[in-house]
């Protein structure tokens, strides 16, 4: 992917995630009303909402780790062994800071 291309993606992808953390940020249980027995779906709406906003947040920042990288001219490069990342795997994941080999290595360490 050529640089120009990556950089328009990543952009979209950071526009579209910041907005999307902002819905999430919001609170829109505040502002209705509530009964008792709500309380448990509201739990576990809130619950589901935390756990898209931390994937999200992960996400924007792994995309803004990219454009950095773009700006220091190592995008597509692995972060951990400095071999190219393969083209397919940037096709798919602009952001991808690995190669597929070093990232099973590192998703195997969780």
């Amino acid at each position: 992917m050529d640089v120009t291309t990556a950089r328009e993606r990543l952009e979209e992808m950071l526009a579209e995630l910041e907005r999307s953390i902002g819905v999430l940020q919001g609170d829109p249980a505040a502002v209705r009303e509530h009964s008792a027995a709500d309380a448990g779906s509201d739990l576990t709406d809130a619950d589901r909402a935390q756990a898209m906003l931390t994937v999200a947040t992960a996400q924007r920042r792994a995309v803004i780790e990219a454009l950095k990288r773009l700006e220091e001219g190592v995008y597509g490069e692995c972060v951990d062994c400095r071999k190219p990342v393969p083209e397919g795997r940037l096709e798919a994941r602009p952001e991808a800071a690995r190669c597929v080999q070093c990232q099973g290595k590192k998703e195997r360490r969780r």
